[in-house]
């Protein structure tokens, strides 16, 4: 009988893992489609301005999911400093990555952002306290080597949307760890509100400089890209309440397939071996980072299984509206940025 039952549990387990695969690769999929709107838009219009109205058309979603929200207090932040250099990093990534995939190949700006899990586990070292070992270091080492492949320096020209998305990938990281320092103290009102708020009077002061007038179906095309990743971030959510973070994070690796099939699709993309090269160094070392979290006793945080989703952009308000939602089994989902 308790073999049986054991049986059944993982049985049960595998299900509930399968489940929430998929489920992560639809919301990856939904993000990949984002991007591609984002690239579309960038050719007619600075990204001050698509971020600008991006925000201004989140705001309603905003407004939902606070009044879903019960939890108590006002808008101060307790800590006021983490959260300033939170909005911050949340303003920089979001004008650096629709830059970067504005001007970049689709797969190539993938294969940057893809450091993220790398940087994060940096990071968590003077801010979280983590203690990374040499497996870990090693992994680090050959992915920052794989993005040296991606740039091939000397042999390619590098350009301002190269450094862009660099800097995406930094800034994300920053802004992931960040959150897993104070997301059990603040607010996710706080957490939501102030890059949003910050983004949208920022871009407002960029406008009168870079604006050019859109029509309805330019602005349609703003609204999919904040109803896309607000829609993206409660699959992703439902995707790690059904499974394990090991089986579902790995699954962001897989807008790289979305991003050849678009690129080749829509842009006329057609990613060269090196880049895919380098691309696979830097997804292999990204995998280990999160096989050797997943491992008992290897990892006092998890900060790279904390980070559930992809770098914040500001344009839509995704995780942060849900934090203190169940996981599975029991499991807070904490609020970490897109």
């Amino acid at each position: 009988m308790e073999s049986r039952n054991r049986l059944d549990s993982m049985t049960d387990s595998n299900r509930s893992n399968a489940k929430g695969a998929l489920l992560a690769l639809a919301a990856f999929a939904i993000f990949a489609t984002h991007d591609v709107v984002v690239k579309t838009l960038g050719a007619f219009y600075a990204p001050f301005q698509i971020i600008f109205f991006s925000v201004l058309l989140s705001f309603p979603l905003a407004t939902i999911m606070l009044m879903h929200d019960r939890a108590s207090g006002t808008l101060r932040p307790v800590h006021p400093w983490w959260v300033a250099l939170r909005t911050l990093a949340t303003v920089v990534t979001g004008l650096s990555a629709f830059y970067a995939f504005t001007v970049l190949p689709l797969a190539q700006t993938y294969a940057i952002l893809f450091t993220s899990p790398l940087l994060i586990t940096v990071l968590s070292i003077p801010i979280l306290g983590e203690r990374v070992g040499i497996h870990r270091w090693l992994a680090v080492i050959a992915g920052l080597a794989g993005v040296l492949i991606v740039l091939r320096p000397g042999a390619e020209p590098l350009s301002l949307g190269h450094a862009a998305a660099v800097m995406a990938a930094l800034s994300s990281s920053t802004a992931s760890v960040v959150v897993r320092k104070i997301g059990r103290e603040e607010r996710s009102a706080v957490l939501m509100l102030y890059p949003m708020v910050t983004s949208f009077v920022l871009m407002a002061c960029a406008l009168p400089f870079v604006y050019r007038p859109m029509p309805i179906l330019h602005l349609g095309g703003v609204a999919v890209i904040a109803l896309f990743g607000f829609a993206a971030g409660l699959v992703i959510i439902a995707a790690y309440r059904a499974g394990d973070a090991a089986v579902v994070a790995p699954m962001q690796y897989s807008q790289i397939i979305w991003a050849a099939l678009y690129g080749a699709v829509f842009f006329g993309e057609s990613p060269d071996p090196v880049t895919w090269l380098g691309a696979a160094v830097i997804i292999a070392s990204g995998l280990y980072v999160v096989l050797r979290e997943s491992l008992s006793g290897r990892s006092r945080t998890t900060p790279v299984l904390s980070t559930k989703q992809r770098p914040d952009t500001a344009t839509a308000p995704r995780v942060p509206g849900l934090t203190g939602l169940p996981g599975r089994r029991g499991e807070r989902v904490l609020p970490t940025p897109r």
